[in-house]
């Protein structure tokens, strides 16, 4: 039931692995995203050089530039070339979304029994069940069908944007090319807008797929499991929420860590007592380091770079207490989530 060295040192090890499957992941759209406003960037080039060269007066108008064919082709292509790059990500994904479960589902059961009595010490050791195939399966498709999904819309939203910067009157001035490739940089942002909501979709998923993934692992094992302990990166990026909610106790049943988007809490097995579990043996010390400690001991200057000041004032001050950090808040088209609890709210709290 101790959180040892060993579960502290796996689970170190299971967040840089997930880490670099994030990374590897970031660099497959960001290499993908690249690639397609390379061959989209030449057209916008023509077409707005064009649209300049045609100006009169030094000036183009809105309706000018929203009727300019050129443009308007420009436009369309990027919107296919998004919808391509929505649907690539998930093929893409897809791999990375198994090696993440797999790995997810193992380790978790490693952990587990980093928990138990040295060999050495018992007779008979637990049978560990393994996640089945099947339910591997189920959460890759599922994953991978919530990235497509999510990233659908975003051709939409990047072309509105990429519509606004370039469908509006202009001056011209004395340099129609150099306004030109101002142009077609303000279409780049909003092209690339695109690859920011990607990567936060697929960064997320991903995160919720291992997530689901170890509670597979302790469902399938629930005869030996207490819960899983929500389990936070203790470093000056985590978040007041995250911190607030590290170590607690949630039943194997229950859905989490829910934290934020692209939040890098992990899911930490918790087995039952020794003596539950039949071993008539005394446990050494849960090594599972309290937050609240650890906060403590953060120069001034860094708890404030976390809390911000006037939060970190009103913890100090008694006035709010570590669990008040942390709200609940549910958005349509996603799972509830964990988030920081805003300073008016905690100013509330404290009347």
């Amino acid at each position: 039931m101790a959180i040892t060295e060993t579960t502290l040192a796996l689970a170190a090890s299971r967040r840089a692995e997930l880490d670099q499957i994030l990374a590897d992941i970031d660099l497959e759209l960001i290499s993908a995203w690249a690639m397609a406003w390379d061959e989209l960037s030449t057209e916008f080039d023509a077409a707005l050089t064009e649209l300049m060269a045609a100006a009169k007066n030094g000036r183009v108008t809105g309706s000018q530039a929203a009727k300019n064919v050129r443009l308007r082709k420009a436009l369309a292509q990027a919107a296919d070339r998004l919808d391509e790059l929505a649907q690539m990500a998930g093929v893409t994904a897809q791999a990375d979304v198994m090696r993440a479960a797999l790995a997810a589902a193992q380790s978790q059961i490693n952990l587990a029994i980093s928990q138990l009595p040295p060999d050495h010490l018992i007779s008979v050791a637990p049978t560990w069940t393994r996640v089945s195939d099947t339910a591997l399966d189920a959460i890759v498709a599922r994953t991978t069908q919530n990235i497509v999904t999510g990233l659908l819309p975003l051709s939409d939203h990047a072309i509105d944007v990429m519509k606004r910067n370039l469908i509006r009157g202009m001056a011209v001035g004395e340099n129609p090319r150099a306004v030109a490739r101002s142009m077609v940089r303000q279409a780049e942002k909003g092209f690339n807008g695109g690859l920011t909501r990607a990567l936060t979709i697929a960064r997320t998923e991903m995160l919720d797929a291992h997530r689901a993934a170890t509670k597979a692992a302790d469902e399938a094992n629930t005869d030996l499991m207490a819960g899983w302990l929500w389990g936070a990166s203790l470093d000056a990026r985590t978040c007041p929420s995250c911190l607030a909610q590290h170590g607690q106790l949630h039943p194997v049943s229950e859905e989490g860590p829910i934290d934020h988007h692209q939040g890098r809490c992990d899911r930490i097995p918790k087995t039952k007592s020794w003596r539950e579990l039949g071993f008539d043996i005394d446990e050494p010390e849960d090594l599972m380091q309290d937050s609240r400690e650890w906060f403590d001991g953060l120069t001034e200057d860094t708890q404030a770079r976390i809390m911000g000041r006037e939060r970190l004032e009103l913890l100090n001050s008694g006035t709010i207490g570590w669990d008040d950090l942390s709200t609940k808040i549910s958005t349509d088209g996603w799972r509830d989530a964990m988030h920081v609890t805003p300073v008016r709210d905690l100013r509330s709290l404290a009347g």
